[in-house]
């Protein structure tokens, strides 16, 4: 009896074990990759996208994969003879699916597009694939979701494609632009300096990283050039040609003033993440406020004033004196303004720019006559016998301390020949009186 029932146990297991090694031979894992379609057409792998895996024969699925750093997944035990669709979605990317997928199938490739990262229901895609029964391994086309998919994709290729073609135009004007006008201006041909630059900065007038050096650039030409045209006019005899020429020199200076001025906006409007080199940013700017002081400078040196470039040097004159570091240049830059005021007859302007510099250095022979000279005027002008006493003094002590070399001491001092000559005599200012304890 126990032989028999031993010998029926054997059997019953022999035909278990048969069985089950049946059932493995029958089962084959698939594996495969799932990329995305770039912008740019180039392919990259999906990190991270859910892989789903669904029978098309009832409503059931397997536990759903995940993609690997190289875009990758893989399922184990699928049944030969069953088929399943496998549904892909993710982060930044469009879903998508591919249906008649079999056991031991491998090296599958499934393509997405960038998208919303949405993610199709079960039922949605069961729907899908029904309506289109494609070849085992052949990626849909037809449903919505990748149309969509699709026509966003080809909308934002022909957006890309465009936005390259213009950056490679823009960056062959702007390089041939950029030695260009540096030819010119190494001959002294400012016009054509002047017009290649403007090219350059038409090419991408919003670029933080190439306007603001075109507009410093053009800038420096148009200074060049007002320059080059006050030196001549000095020199000429043609009276009409010098009011010509005063003229152009004001509007260089403008037109110079006016694109740094530009250049500083377009650097303030600039976001962060468009300033990849802070260093050269922050050399640009003060290049572009040393340039701007520059030219406010010939304004005062060639005596071509204009309201307008007043306007523009209150603005910029401030904001230069904040980065400055070095005194000397922040002391001559100080008199600008005044200097400006006084060219234009704005004498009590000028006056008070002056004393604000006095405050700080006393013995400056260029606010000292500056000063000097205002005060006369204003004193002439409004027959005010104060004023023209102030500024006798301010005049006799420029006289004793500037060099006999600077332009305005002999003015200066056959304006105090004249004073006296009304009976103001210059009065040379005490000691500050000592504080009390």
């Amino acid at each position: 009896m126990f032989r028999k029932s031993f010998a029926q146990f054997i059997l019953i297991a022999a035909i278990v074990a048969v069985g089950s090694i049946s059932i493995l031979a029958q089962s084959q894992p698939i594996s495969g990759t799932v990329e995305v379609v770039n912008a740019d057409g180039t392919r990259s792998p999906v990190a991270g996208a859910l892989v789903e895996c669904f029978r098309t024969d009832i409503k059931a699925s397997q536990p759903a994969a995940k993609t690997n750093a190289k875009g990758q997944f893989s399922f184990a035990g699928l049944q030969l003879g069953w088929t399943f669709i496998l549904s892909v979605s993710g982060p930044g990317i469009s879903p998508n699916y591919m249906p008649n997928i079999r056991g031991g199938q491998e090296k599958i490739l499934i393509t997405v597009y960038p998208g919303d990262g949405s993610k199709m229901p079960e039922d949605e895609v069961r729907k899908a694939a029904n309506a289109k029964k494609a070849a085992p391994g052949e990626v849909p086309q037809n449903t919505e979701e990748m149309k969509k998919a699709q026509a966003e994709f080809e909308a934002k290729k022909k957006e890309v494609e465009e936005k390259n073609k213009k950056a490679a135009n823009v960056n062959e004007i702007t390089t041939r632009s950029i030695k260009e006008g540096k030819e010119a201006m190494d001959t002294k041909n400012y016009d054509v300096a002047i017009a290649k630059y403007t090219e350059g900065f038409a090419a991408d007038p919003d670029f933080v990283g190439s306007a603001p050096i075109f507009l410093l650039n053009r800038g420096v030409a148009h200074v060049a050039r007002a320059i080059e045209t006050h030196n001549a006019s000095v020199k000429s005899t043609d009276a009409t040609e010098k009011v010509a020429a005063a003229g152009r020199v004001k509007q260089d200076i403008l037109d110079a003033v006016q694109g740094y001025q530009q250049a500083l906006t377009i650097q303030k409007n600039a976001a962060p993440a468009d300033i990849p080199d802070k260093a050269n940013f922050d050399a640009t700017k003060m290049s572009l406020l040393r340039s701007a002081a520059d030219a406010f400078r010939r304004s005062v040196e060639t005596e071509r004033v204009d309201p307008a470039i007043i306007d523009l040097a209150k603005v910029m004159i401030p904001e230069y004196l904040g980065v400055e570091s070095d005194a000397a240049k922040k002391n001559a830059v100080s008199l600008i303004l005044p200097d400006m005021y006084r060219i234009q007859g704005e004498s009590e302007n000028a006056i008070a720019g002056y004393k604000q510099v006095l405050e700080t250095s006393p013995d400056n022979p260029d606010a000292l006559v500056g000063a000097g000279l205002s005060l006369v005027n204003l004193g002439f002008i409004n027959d005010d016998k104060a004023k023209l006493q102030e500024g006798a003094n301010y005049l006799q002590k420029f006289v004793s301390v500037a060099p006999d070399t600077h332009k305005l001491k002999i003015s200066a001092a056959d304006s105090i020949k004249y004073l006296k000559e009304q009976n103001i005599t210059p009065v040379k200012a005490g000691p500050a009186p000592k504080k009390k304890p």
